[in-house]
């Protein structure tokens, strides 16, 4: 049996690195990650366990560390990035870079995406080392910079430039948590990512004729694309069902948070209750970017906006950009896609798998009534590389996001409640604990 930990004393000290990790600035672009890593780094060194700082662009490194097993099982990978996206600090009512604590949250850019998770990975990692338990499987902590931009220089950078960090059988990241609740029901779900949507950026651009701004004009680029971004934002693409979400969906009903599937209307109502959920049954669309003329005098000739696009399984790529271009049916408007780093092609880490099985009994030994589910993440992580290469890579934070937590992501007051900080550090402490240790 292990040693029987003081939760008090751990949860007050993964609040503690939390805040502090919370107070170092890592916006991206331009990243600057370097001294997250440090202070990551610093505290494993701390433990006495050696620490590998891979710089893959000024300032911005990654760190690596790694506790050893016997290798009688594959190496599992704590995986996490240390940088986040811009803030408008003007919207907060918080500042978004002091990790300020007030009413039982923990405020601050990265909270949920994904430092809060970062923490619980570490604890775990430090928690089984300062336990000196036999470990039948290396252990391996790694953050990284550049998830955010599509990890030109992270994830990426480490898949082609250093493989041989990548030497592990499996690996926990980002891409899903559980939810206290289901179609406006009491829940404890927790979904674990096994594949991601594939991201698939458009840019949607109107060509007019430049003027004066003083004299009545019908060919504006601007009116163009506004109209054609109106047209998209009104689409109702409705849901639709595939094999993979039908599967979760049943496993939903058995887990009784489901009545039927039969009744289309009931079930699209329930789809429809969270974005969350929403977004797992259709092609997502959302502009992002808009730019438009540079001076107030002069009608612009030419007008841009990102649309971000996540596309479902067995989606074209190339018939949903005609899908756009019909919806917004106007000839005048360009609509392309914009390269991002994505592996040649996407890959899915298998369900039923010594590690699957851990996170279930471990969640459920902890919630009787808890359903676990295997799902297609929505955003886009690093997990894509890791899968591509053949490791079992789930997305998985382990503790309850309220629905507001979920809105958090990439927006204002961001925020992770202490309580789920602590359920994260136990949950994680726990499944990592019994699936590598002796």
């Amino acid at each position: 049996m292990p040693p029987v930990l003081d939760w008090d004393s751990v949860h007050a000290e993964a609040l503690d690195i939390l805040v502090r990790y919370l107070r170092i600035d890592t916006t991206n672009p331009p990243g600057n990650e370097a001294p997250a890593a440090r202070f990551l780094g610093e505290l494993i060194e701390a433990e006495g366990v050696d620490c590998e700082y891979v710089e893959s662009a000024p300032n911005r490194e990654l760190v690596y560390a790694r506790l050893a097993g016997t290798g009688d099982g594959g190496p599992l990978m704590l995986c996490n990035h240390t940088d986040v996206v811009p803030v408008e600090a003007e919207q907060w009512t918080v500042p978004p870079f002091e990790g300020v604590i007030h009413d039982g949250r923990v405020y601050g850019r990265g909270a949920v995406d994904m430092k809060g998770a970062g923490v619980m990975q570490l604890m775990a990692f430090l928690l089984l080392r300062r336990q000196g338990l036999s470990l039948r499987r290396d252990i391996v902590f790694c953050a990284l910079p550049d998830e955010e931009t599509g990890s030109r220089h992270g994830m990426a950078w480490m898949d082609e430039r250093r493989p041989d960090l990548l030497d592990v059988e499996y690996a926990i990241n980002e891409g899903a948590a559980g939810q206290p609740d289901f179609g406006g029901r009491e829940a404890r779900l927790f979904n674990v990512a096994t594949n991601e949507k594939e991201m698939a950026l458009l840019l949607v651009a109107a060509v007019g004729t430049p003027g004066h701004g003083s004299r009545p004009h019908e060919d504006n680029s601007a009116v163009r694309l506004m109209r054609a971004l109106i047209r998209l934002a009104e689409w109702d693409r409705g849901i639709t069902i595939t094999s993979e979400t039908r599967d979760y969906l049943e496993r939903l009903q058995r887990g009784g948070l489901l009545d039927s599937l039969e009744d289309r209307t009931a079930l699209g109502q329930v789809i429809r209750s969270s974005p969350d959920t929403h977004a797992g049954f259709l092609n997502t669309l959302n502009v992002t970017v808009v730019n438009a003329g540079r001076r107030s005098n002069v009608i612009p000739a030419r007008s841009e906006a990102l649309v971000d696009c996540r596309l479902l399984p067995g989606q074209s790529r190339e018939e949903w950009r005609e899908q756009v271009e019909r919806r917004v049916d106007d000839a005048s408007i360009e609509v392309s896609f914009v390269p991002f780093e994505e592996p040649a092609e996407m890959a899915e880490a298998e369900w039923d798998t010594e590690l699957s099985r851990t996170i279930e009994s471990v969640v459920t030994e902890a919630f009787e009534d808890a359903v676990v589910a295997p799902v297609r993440s929505i955003v886009g992580t690093d997990n894509r590389f890791l899968r591509r290469r053949g490791i079992t890579a789930y997305g998985f934070i382990p503790c309850l996001l309220s629905p507001e937590e979920r809105a958090g992501f990439h927006a204002n007051d961001e925020f992770l409640t202490v309580a789920n900080l602590n359920m994260g550090c136990e949950l994680m402490y726990e499944i990592v604990r019994r699936f590598c240790a002796a």
